[in-house]
């Protein structure tokens, strides 16, 4: 399944995909260039065992923390582009995946390039409690300020999504893109169902279902997304 991006070819189905393969399939070869590559994650709470589960993931995943940022062109367009890696962690939101975040909306804000962040995400990093809470007003107040601006911010939302990121960046982007049958959502269903005492409809928190209640503006298949992007692109800037 490596030559279609982790799409099964019998169902379609859409298996996790990883960062750096990501960025592969959305750039033009040649063109992407990391930033803040070499940010890691410390241990503010004193977590114990956090550390060795941060070496663990860098092993397991080859990279540094939860997101890889830089600069890429798609369609020869240039692009500030942060893609999440759901093998670091369950892709969980800390304090360096927000920063990494931030400065990819900052710099897509100083040099006015279009914005393009896929989310892979459990939420918030519990390891890193309130400091982890922080990354939602962090990135959102980088985002207000790149909304002044006149650049497009496209969001993928892949499976899955949830908690911290589905609560800032991921949902607030001018179009919401989302792979087939990609799991949305803010706290996962059985936690609801425990909380509400209600079963919960058929689908919920799929993608289908969300693009039908708002949420979602798009449902594009992943081998088609590169295309996509760059028609949205081209039209919104």
């Amino acid at each position: 399944m490596a030559a279609r991006f982790n799409v099964c070819p019998n169902c379609e189905f859409h298996y996790p995909l990883p960062a750096p393969d990501r960025v592969r399939l959305l750039t033009d070869p040649g063109s992407f260039r990391e930033v803040d590559g070499g940010m890691q994650a410390s241990n503010p709470l004193g977590f114990e065992g956090y550390e060795d589960r941060l070496e663990t993931a860098r092993a397991r995943s080859g990279l540094q923390e939860a997101v890889l940022c830089g600069v890429g062109e798609i369609g020869d367009r240039r692009v500030a582009l942060a893609a999440m890696d759901f093998r670091f962690i369950g892709g969980s939101m800390g304090s360096v995946v927000g920063e990494k975040v931030t400065r990819t909306i900052e710099l897509a804000y100083a040099e006015e390039l279009p914005l393009v962040v896929v989310s892979a995400s459990g939420g918030a990093r519990m390891f890193e409690g309130v400091y982890s809470l922080m990354q939602l007003s962090k990135t959102s107040v980088a985002l207000a300020r790149y909304v002044e601006g006149s650049w497009p911010f496209v969001s993928v939302l892949t499976d899955p999504t949830f908690g911290g990121v589905t609560a800032s960046f991921a949902t607030a982007a001018d179009v919401i893109v989302a792979e087939p049958g990609a799991r949305i959502g803010f706290a996962g269903s059985r936690v609801i169902e425990q909380t509400t005492k209600e079963r919960l409809p058929e689908g919920f928190q799929t993608a289908e279902f969300q693009r039908e209640h708002g949420m979602v503006d798009r449902i594009v298949h992943r081998l088609e997304l590169k295309n996509d992007l760059r028609l949205l692109l081209g039209i919104l800037a």
